[in-house]
């Protein structure tokens, strides 16, 4: 009775509250439905949430529900992106009000939520191609959601093109291994006996496609144009794209993963990954604009979670792309009260204190990248992780000790130092229990590999410093006009004032 209660009745109830929300947003287009209807659906969708997580904690292994994949994997992504769907839902009820679209715009966000949840369940390769598709469908609707506006009427033209390559490209794949193993299940054309049907120069093929399709969602170089110019979309609609569409490189390759580990296309991910990090970071950091700020970190952030995967590392992928898009949704649902702090800070901790802090936190930095690299066991990730983490707990710890002034503001970060510190092991231990069972554990890549990625950091940070010194050469000129330029938009998608608006209030328009 137990088991058919958990892997039977839960799901059947997850699926039947999900086409309960399909139709509320439907329902919520008609005229005839007063506009206070949307706290109704915004309780209706609370419901499929809190039905995933339930599976999540109930879960006992994989499960084969029909056309479903049902495991710890699948229903954290369908959590996921429920979740933030519901948080930006419920912000934009007093955000959009007043707007003409506002009714089409709960339905779209419904819709596009949905059916990216449901791509993640799917074990039908046929299904999930279409649950793509139709995601990244309603994202350029909600991105094109001001149709009168010319601006987003382009915005929008942008991203069709790209989503409609990169889907393209996923469903050549996914027909190229369906007619190669024979099978339309995932798990079945995964199998490791389909798998050794294919010749080396087929595998090579589909992950090419497949490291097209996930790098042009990403907004990877050289495709990351469509994400610079959605920043004229709604901000609930750019918090939303990280409920597993930008970020669903990551998990996309997680599903494929027995297929793309060990190919040569893992070292054309990871440069193609890694010039994204160096081009994304340098966006983020010579803009002005708070939200093309944001959109330049969450390309470099994007590059970081594919390089993962390119080093076999799915489950730190994976934890990567959910934390990652709960943090940056956040970002941007606050980027209305962005207030810069311009105030002088005085510095009252001599040279002598400062250099004993900083020299405490380089060996915290070097115990803690020891630590990992003792439990490594010859991972090329773990080696490049320890370095990483070894680095962040470093310059975390310079900057909340080293320059604190006072007694006080060193306790406080202190405090949140070791608050960091112990929700990150949380999370991370969290995370691995749920995974392990479920994700594929990647073929490591050569050891070339690590040293490419060494090398890139290194030279990165080496650059950076160059760079912060020689502000008046000439290189760094070149290279901060170059950036400016590549994070700019292009003449048809700016405005310095939208002329639909007072087209409109010309003509008498109203916003509902």
């Amino acid at each position: 009775m137990f088991v058919f209660l958990d892997f039977i009745s839960l799901p059947a109830a997850f699926f039947t509250l999900l086409a309960v929300s399909v139709l509320s947003g439907l329902f919520l287009l008609s005229p005839k439905v007063p506009l206070n209807f949307v706290r109704i659906h915004i309780g209706i969708i609370s419901l499929p949430p809190i039905a995933a997580l339930l599976a999540l904690v109930t879960n006992h292994g994989r499960v084969f529900f029909g056309p479903w994949r049902l495991d710890s994997f699948s229903w954290l992504l369908a959590l996921f992106v429920l979740t933030i769907g519901l948080i930006v839902q419920r912000y934009s009820v007093r955000y959009l009000f007043g707007d003409r679209s506002y009714r089409k715009y709960f339905t779209l966000l419904t819709l596009t939520t949905v059916f990216d949840s449901v791509a993640w369940l799917s074990n039908d390769l046929r299904l999930l191609s279409i649950c793509w598709g139709a995601t990244l469908a309603g994202l350029t609707w909600l991105i094109g959601l001001k149709k009168e506006w010319p601006v987003a009427r382009n915005a929008a033209a942008v991203s069709a093109r790209s989503f409609a390559l990169g889907w393209l490209m996923l469903l050549l794949a996914i027909i190229w291994l369906a007619q190669a193993t024979g099978h339309w299940q995932l798990s079945l054309a995964l199998s490791e006996n389909n798998l050794a049907h294919l010749g080396s120069w087929e595998k090579i093929c589909i992950n090419l496609l497949l490291v097209a399709a996930v790098v042009i969602p990403a907004a990877q170089w050289p495709f990351q144009r469509w994400l610079l110019d959605s920043v004229v979309a709604p901000t609930p609609v750019s918090a939303v794209m990280h409920a597993g569409i930008v970020n669903a490189g990551g998990m996309i390759l997680t599903c494929f993963a027995p297929l793309f580990s060990g190919t040569a296309a893992q070292m054309i991910l990871l440069v193609l990954s890694s010039v994204s990090v160096l081009m994304g970071t340098g966006i983020m950091l010579v803009h002005v604009d708070y939200k093309r700020q944001l959109v330049g970190s969450t390309i470099a952030q994007m590059g970081f979670m594919l390089i993962q995967c390119a080093l076999g590392a799915y489950i730190a992928a994976i934890t990567h792309a959910v934390l990652h898009g709960l943090f940056k949704s956040t970002l941007f649902l606050q980027s209305g009260s962005v207030i810069r702090q311009n105030e002088p800070m005085s510095r009252t901790a001599t040279p002598a204190s400062v250099l004993l802090w900083v020299v405490t936190g380089g060996l915290l930095g070097i115990l803690a990248g020891a630590g990992v690299w003792q439990g490594s066991h010859e991972e090329v990730y773990q080696w490049i992780s320890a370095l990483i983490l070894g680095w962040s707990v470093s310059m975390a710890w310079t900057q909340l000790m080293a320059f604190g002034d006072g007694r006080i503001r060193r306790s406080v970060g202190f405090i949140i130092f070791s608050g960091a510190a112990i929700v990150f092991g949380m999370v991370h231990t969290a995370f691995h229990r749920l995974l392990h069972e479920t994700v594929y554990q990647g073929i490591q890549p050569p050891l070339s590999a690590a040293v490419w990625l060494l090398f890139l950091l290194l030279t990165g940070h080496a650059s950076a410093v160059w760079l912060s010194r020689h502000r008046s050469s000439a290189f760094f000129a070149v290279i901060y006009l170059w950036l400016i330029r590549l994070g700019e938009p292009k003449n048809n998608l700016v405005e310095s004032h939208p002329k639909y608006l007072t087209q409109s209030l010309s003509r008498g328009g109203h916003w509902r």
